[in-house]
């Protein structure tokens, strides 16, 4: 006599659920007038572990299913209560019958209450209204053709915030300084120290900002005076420049003004990028420091300066009017390539719309797949042979299966492509018994949507038969997970077919984002495409 086993497909086992389960029915009313929708309500109140499936129909009875609610979850201690809600309706007048539908409670069936509602016509007086001629369509103005509006929008707001950003970079010195006119350079520098000292920043504990003016006062005074590009140097850098241009211009600047100028600019250098916060009389000093600086500078200058250039400062001269003119063309450069992509994916959105861009510009993941070489391979013992957007990858079998059912299997194997926490999966699995078993599909189905993980889980089933003539089980619904990289929920479509081919167990899901049209496209495929060889005799 032969032992029968009910195997509960390879991932899964099913848990017996002792109570009587019921379903509470009600409708929002029971008269409405023709073509008006009815508010069907499902409710039940269930263990946490349970599963429930609502039915996924089109009609109830000869009311038309037109609206198909999400499962509502509401936690009640340790109970959950499950609501489901459908919108129907009816375009005839007359008594209806809402019947008893069946929910699956732990694969145990339930059945609502039969209802009926009364649907009355509309009645239209023709006597007393009067009737009008229909009316020629109105072709509204500029139909179609309002695009370059939203063009030009686009390409106003790009140009303001290219102009605020250029002229950000070109005025970095204060307001205050821009209202002023000094006649010469170290009347400016002066000038400007002085309307520094006014701000009162570092008592402020602004000290960061009084810093960055303070060393700023400084290098534009050396950049006007010795020309060269003192706010693009670095203090090491503008260090070794003055003493250069000190040599070569042969200025009488003593190496303690330089020194006292570099301790400033280190000092500034620890306040902006290291966070350092100098006692007040440090910063006092500093200020010192460079007003002296400056004036040892002014007075280091020679009359004829201008007059007697050396071919070594002629070399560095142009040497930094060089490193300008790069710095500025790579600068534009980058500006205007910004500009002109902003604008192009700008005509694309207005012409074309967003979708349009996201998936022939941006790129889409699921497209690419769907447009791409196609693979058809075998997989597993007893094998199963389809056709995916990619090779699956075998991963470890133990790992899938409950430990207690390996000593019912004598061997087995999965594939997959994707994961199960991603957007995009595919699976294979496949076993083979160690002795002849009975397998319920249909139960391998629950328990296999069970596994899935997700929750407000509705799912529907039909026999499903390959193009060979092989007959299984297909289930398919949607389910919300928690979406680990956006951190919010996520509602996801799957669809599965199950077979027992060539004395063992087989089992194809495809799951991704609910939505995605490509991702519908290669479900159909995956599902279309499964096949089953002949067992060799």
């Amino acid at each position: 006599m032969k032992i029968k086993y009910y195997l509960l497909f390879i991932l899964f086992s099913v848990v017996a659920f002792g109570q009587q389960n019921t379903i509470e029915t009600k409708i929002d009313k029971t008269q409405n007038k023709i073509g008006a929708q009815f508010n069907l309500t499902l409710k039940t109140v269930v263990d946490t572990n349970a599963t429930v499936v609502f039915p996924l129909t089109k009609s109830f009875g000869s009311m038309e299913v037109i609206r198909n609610y999400v499962v509502d979850t509401v936690k009640k201690d340790n109970r959950y209560e499950l609501v489901k809600r459908y919108g129907l309706t009816q375009f005839e007048p007359g008594t209806y019958t809402i019947p008893s539908v069946q929910v699956l409670i732990n694969n145990k069936p339930a059945f609502s209450n039969e209802l009926k509602v009364q649907i009355s016509d509309v009645v239209v007086d023709t006597l007393k209204q009067k009737m009008f001629d229909i009316k020629p369509v109105i072709q509204p103005e500029n139909s179609g053709n309002n695009w370059w509006i939203y063009l030009l929008i686009l390409f106003v707001l790009v140009l303001i915030g290219a102009s605020a950003y250029y002229f950000y970079k070109k005025r970095k010195t204060s307001s205050a300084s821009d209202e002023l006119i000094f006649s010469t350079p170290i009347e400016k520098a002066i000038g400007l120290l002085k309307i520094l000292e006014k701000k009162q920043l570092w008592q402020k504990g602004e000290i960061k900002l009084y810093y960055v003016e303070l060393t700023d006062i400084a290098r534009e005074y050396i950049e006007e005076i010795i020309e060269i590009p003192a706010k693009e140097f670095t203090t090491s850098e503008l260090i070794v420049a003055l003493r250069k241009a000190s040599t070569v211009k042969k200025l009488k600047l003593t190496k303690e003004s330089i020194a006292n100028l570099e301790k400033v600019l280190r000092q500034a250098d620890l306040v902006k990028f290291a966070k350092s916060k100098p006692l007040d009389f440090e910063i006092q000093e500093d200020q010192k420091r460079i007003e002296k600086s400056i004036i040892s500078l002014h007075q280091s200058i020679p009359t004829e300066v201008e007059e007697s250039p050396t071919a070594e400062w002629d070399e560095l001269q142009k040497a930094n009017q060089a490193a300008k003119n790069k710095k500025k063309k790579v600068t534009n450069i980058v500006v205007f390539s910004l500009f002109a992509i902003l604008l192009f994916l700008g005509i694309v959105v207005a012409t074309k719309g967003y979708d349009y861009l996201k998936d022939n510009i941006i790129g889409h993941p699921t497209k690419e797949l769907l447009e791409g070489k196609w693979i058809r391979s075998e997989y597993g013992v007893p094998s199963v042979n389809l056709e995916t957007p990619k090779v699956l990858k075998r991963i470890d079998f133990s790992q899938t299966v409950p430990k207690e059912m390996i000593p019912l299997l004598k061997e087995g194997s999965a594939f997959v492509y994707g994961s199960m926490q991603s957007n995009f999966y595919i699976g294979v699995i496949t076993a083979t018994p160690k002795a002849e078993m009975e397998y319920d599909l249909t139960a391998g189905l629950d328990n296999s949507v069970k596994m899935l993980g997700g929750q407000n889980v509705v799912y529907n089933h039909d026999e499903f038969s390959t193009k060979n003539g092989a007959v299984g089980i297909k289930g398919y619904g949607t389910f919300t997970k928690l979406d680990p990289v956006l951190k919010q929920s996520v509602k996801i479509y799957f669809e599965m077919v199950l077979f027992k081919e060539n004395g063992g167990y087989q089992q194809v899901i495809v799951l991704h984002e609910e939505g995605d049209e490509y991702a519908n496209q290669i479900t159909a495929k995956v599902i279309s495409s499964v096949e089953f060889n002949k067992a060799k005799e």
